[in-house]
């Protein structure tokens, strides 16, 4: 399967990135699907940062999480759906696969730019698909994107 980086993702589709991006950003806390060694799924809350151009996960050192990360990267994630259940804005999920950087000249970037409190794992983003599920007059509109064409829309009554 072919995977698509953030910064890329934004070149290709500038539009859908930005309602994406917005979407993750209106919320601190999101929801992080992981697998766990026995391959059943991990849910945990997270926060997102979008710096550098890329889409980065920050996780305390040693939780579940970055462990389940380090030993199989393919995750889910899932925005806020806020405070009052409106979802506004749309259901936004992105799937793919998170590596740990370990380059130590990337990561002080990283702190540089975001400030998380050290020390920390970081996990730059690779993406498989991005969905945004959203509400436009009497219709379901889902549009979703992956690495390998434009972004798709499919709308319901």
């Amino acid at each position: 399967m072919t995977t698509s980086t953030w910064a890329a993702f934004r070149a290709a589709e500038p539009a859908f990135a930005e309602s994406v991006q917005s979407r993750f950003e209106r919320y601190r806390h999101h929801v992080l699907a992981t697998l766990r060694k026995d391959g059943s799924p991990r849910l945990t809350g997270l926060e997102v940062n979008f710096s550098a151009g890329e889409l980065w996960l920050g996780m305390m050192p040693g939780s579940f999480k970055a462990r389940d990360l380090v030993r199989d990267p393919r995750f889910a994630l899932h925005t806020n759906p806020g405070a009052d259940d409106s979802m506004d804005g749309g259901d936004v999920r992105i799937s793919g696969r998170a590596y740990e950087v370990a380059e130590p000249a990337e990561k002080a970037r990283f702190v540089e730019d975001a400030q998380p409190p050290e020390p920390f794992h970081l996990f730059r983003v690779e993406l498989d698909e991005v969905v945004r599920t959203s509400v436009e007059g009497d219709e379901l509109v889902v549009r979703s994107w992956n690495p390998e064409g434009p972004v798709r829309t499919r709308r319901r009554r």
